[in-house]
């Protein structure tokens, strides 16, 4: 995956998770539940967050990660 996908992906997925955020802070209606469950968007856009972080971290130093055990 190139720089520009990396950054993009990372872009978008904070920007989610900043939507979700501001959905999920909205007061709640009595008798009309959610529909969408917007811990599990928050979730799995930090998860991406974490990941495209990592990996640019990767394309950036230019070797990748081995982990403690090489």
């Amino acid at each position: 995956m190139s720089l520009t996908v990396t950054l993009a992906i990372l872009v978008v997925a904070a920007l989610v998770f900043g939507l979700a955020t501001y959905k999920a802070r909205q007061p709640y209606e009595p008798g009309r539940p959610p529909l969408v469950p917007y811990l599990v968007i928050q979730f799995v856009a930090v998860l991406a967050v974490i990941l495209m972080a990592g990996h640019l971290v990767t394309l950036l130093i230019g070797k990748p990660f081995t982990g403690r055990l090489g």
